[in-house]
């Protein structure tokens, strides 16, 4: 015998999904620090090793593990005004940028004081 009762709060994915940019911008928002990345990428390897390294735990979303990666991916890419979306790092819900961003920060000293603002180091 099969349940015909209702599902509750069972939503189909379309329709909660919303668009893109908004998406990006939640994900962005749960967590201290989110990592939009695509899993075979050299440069996302990298971030994601830099933060692991400095002992925060970084989100990460692989876009292309993602059935809707691809709308994020071009989302990413109007954002940063840029050929190439990923990786891109968001501390405390606001971007931060692309590789070259994070690691700039990195280099001048800015990284680590954002990351302690956000909660996602403590030392």
């Amino acid at each position: 015998m099969y349940q015909t009762e209702s599902w509750g709060s069972y939503m189909p994915a379309r329709t909660n999904l919303g668009d893109p940019l908004e998406r990006i911008g939640r994900l962005a928002s749960e967590n201290a620090v989110v990592i939009f990345s695509i899993s075979s990428c050299c440069m996302c390897h990298a971030i994601k090793r830099l933060f692991c390294g400095m002992g925060v735990n970084p989100t990460v979303y692989e876009l292309d593990e993602d059935p809707r990666g691809k709308e994020m991916e071009k989302a990413l890419m109007r954002l940063l005004g840029s050929s190439s979306a990923v990786p891109v790092v968001f501390i405390g819900g606001k971007l931060v940028g692309a590789m070259d961003r994070v690691m700039a920060s990195h280099i001048n000293g800015t990284l680590v004081p954002l990351l302690k603002e956000a909660g996602a180091l403590w030392l």
